[in-house]
């Protein structure tokens, strides 16, 4: 079993550097507060359920919420489980399981789904080990929360469908027995509330944020080393002008650049207006980050935000937010239950589809300025394909093509998903957001703008190879030489996918020069 090597808790929000670490082993504390919170609101579901219908409990699901439900608990859970057992494809990939069971965990554990505490720690249980659910990727609307997905991930850690430990799928009872796990007992409150919130489409939403950010930040470094190596002025950069554009993206974003060019001498051969993939830059850029500003709000609200139905208020409303102060296990509590809308999906689907819009241009701005390296008619004098030999080596050849593939799958995939509503459910869910298909396609996309940046910068190495001159900014140098640590020349001709990747890695992290 791998080490521990890091905790989280569920008092505070989490962020979505928790979801990031979630995707190995990691220790998810459940304190003495988050018990009490959840036991109280556990009494106080089961003494509404005494008082009147509430829904999933004493009732059957989506549009048959005017039938009643089974009458035993057990059976109702099965009821609830059984049903959404109609996912298909390919299983999802495990990071974004076990982030978006690390949010169910941290929703469930606010007190208002009122399921039992013995859930919350079995659910906190699992992320000491690999142990990950297989979910087959389509199925969900994202209206109800992502039903069909954490209905899978929810019978697998009861031991039912399949699961991955340490990265091997395997029957889920054999995977949650290697592991260590007790497989979880449920009710139908409990089982509702595992799938009735967009966990998934929130974790796919910040992990696809996180990587374009990386790549946001890693490609407006890599244009300061394109301007470097071809001796541009950097001039489009200055402060009055980007003042004058009035976006504060653009401003941000050409005062780091300045920062990062801070010693640059411009070569004098250059044309007085250099491509737009390079002196529209910062506008680009800065439009990317105020774009990347409005999803970075949608991921923070859902990553503080309960997504369930129904939900459990103790008091009034002005004491809900105190049920965690509750006292001995025993005291009577009154409150209210309160059914609505809070695992509706939107405002992830509109800022999926805008992250989708940003990954696509930091994309074309990727491709296109490493066509204009490999053109010598347009770097400087610099060879073809930045071959040494043409015609005996290709250079940067393939890597180039593989780009423009890279780029018209990502433009492919920009269609916003949040604008496609569909009625399902006999018209109970007569509009849906499609937040999940969003959130995972930009998860997609966000892999494809990573590769792309990585080829970027493998064409930058190889420039300085072909004959560029040595970055006349520190920093630049510094970027460069860490490229070139990790990547030989590329003379003679080889694959160049792993190189690719390797450049990916190093330029996607938070050690970028």
């Amino acid at each position: 079993m791998p080490t521990l090597t890091d905790s989280v808790t569920l008092t505070g929000p989490l962020d979505s550097a928790a979801l990031r670490r979630a995707a190995t082993p990691l220790t998810v504390t459940v304190d003495a507060a988050v018990r009490a919170r959840v036991e109280r609101g556990r009494r106080l579901f089961r003494a509404l359920r005494e008082d009147g219908p509430v829904y999933g409990a004493t009732t059957g699901f989506g549009a048959l919420v005017g039938y009643a439900g089974r009458a035993d608990e057990a059976d109702q859970c099965d009821n609830t489980l059984a049903h959404l057992g109609a996912g298909q494809g390919p299983d999802l990939p495990e990071d974004i399981t076990r982030a978006a069971l690390l949010l169910r965990t941290w929703s469930l554990a606010q007190g208002h789904s009122g399921v039992s505490a013995e859930v919350v720690d079995r659910l906190a249980a699992m992320f000491a080990t690999t142990f990950a659910p297989a979910v087959p990727r389509y199925g969900s609307v994202g209206a109800s929360g992502d039903l069909i997905p954490l209905a899978y991930a929810t019978q697998a850690l009861r031991g039912r469908g399949h699961a991955y430990l340490d990265g091997r799928r395997l029957p889920a009872a054999d995977a949650l027995t290697a592991a260590g796990l007790t497989p979880l007992t449920l009710d139908g409150r409990d089982a509702l509330a595992l799938v009735n919130g967009t966990s998934v489409t929130t974790a796919a939403l910040a992990l696809a944020r996180d990587t374009v950010r990386a790549a946001h930040r890693a490609l407006t470094t890599l244009t300061c080393l394109l301007t470097d190596l071809l001796g541009c002025d950097p001039g489009f950069l200055d402060a009055d002008l980007l003042r004058a554009y009035g976006h504060p993206g653009a401003a941000a974003v050409g005062t780091r650049m300045r920062h990062t060019l801070t010693g640059v001498t411009p070569s004098g051969t250059r044309p007085l207006q250099e491509p737009y993939s390079i002196r529209c830059a910062p506008q680009l850029l800065g439009a990317a980050e105020d774009a990347l500003a409005y999803v970075d709000a949608v991921v923070a609200a859902d990553l503080g935000g309960i997504s369930d139905n129904p939900m459990f208020f103790a008091g009034d409303a002005g004491e809900a937010e105190d049920v965690g102060d509750a006292g001995d296990a025993g005291d009577a509590v009154t409150g209210k239950a309160v059914h609505g809308g809070n695992f509706f999906g939107q405002p992830a689907a509109f800022a999926a589809d805008l992250l989708a819009s940003v990954t696509a241009q930091l994309g074309n701005l990727a491709e296109r300025q490493l066509d204009l390296l490999v053109d010598p008619a347009r770097n400087g004098g610099l060879p073809p394909m930045l071959t040494t030999t043409p015609g005996v080596q290709h250079g940067l050849q393939g890597v180039q093509l593989a780009t423009t593939a890279f780029v018209a799958e990502i433009r492919r995939n920009t269609a916003p998903a949040s604008a496609q509503s569909l009625p399902t459910n006999l018209h109970n869910q007569d509009v849906v957001p499609f937040g999940t298909q969003a959130a995972l396609r930009s998860y997609d996309m966000a892999g494809l703008l990573g590769v792309l940046v990585g080829s970027l910068a493998l064409g930058l190495r190889q420039a300085a190879h072909a004959g560029a001159r040595r970055p006349t900014a520190p920093r630049c140098a510094a970027l460069l030489d860490a490229l070139a640590a990790q990547i030989p020349p590329v003379e003679p001709d080889r694959p160049l996918d792993a190189d690719v990747r390797a450049a990916t890695r190093l330029l996607l992290t938070p050690e970028l020069p």
